[in-house]
């Protein structure tokens, strides 16, 4: 039973990371500053607001517990759409943005 859960907590999932933070004011131009660079920590950015993650389960918690805390949930959108990998996850890509595959050798 360890075995499973030291399995499922090390695990790599897709985590798409989209945001919608009220600019209006001073502050909240400041918030999308500190979301977005949260996020271009953990993955990269396919849009100006999406993200692509590929973390563990416990980054993954401590991506979301960072980007709760940012955000003002009366003014802001933040939404998580976890995609494992077991279950057949499929990306589709049109257009002229092409993802870093990270599984690949990392060439400099």
């Amino acid at each position: 039973m360890w075995r499973i859960i030291f399995l499922f907590w090390y695990a790599e999932m897709l985590v798409i990371v989209c945001y919608d933070v009220n600019t209006e004011t001073r502050e909240g131009r400041r918030r999308l500053r500190r979301v977005a660079r949260l996020c271009e920590a953990t993955g990269q950015r396919v849009q100006k607001s999406v993200f692509e993650c590929r973390v563990n389960h416990a980054q993954f918690e401590a991506l979301e517990r960072a980007l709760i805390a940012e955000i003002r949930p009366e003014e802001d959108n933040l939404r998580f759409y976890r995609l494992a990998e077991s279950r057949g996850c499929e990306v589709k890509e049109y257009g002229c943005f092409r993802a870093v595959d990270f599984a690949a050798p990392l060439v400099l």
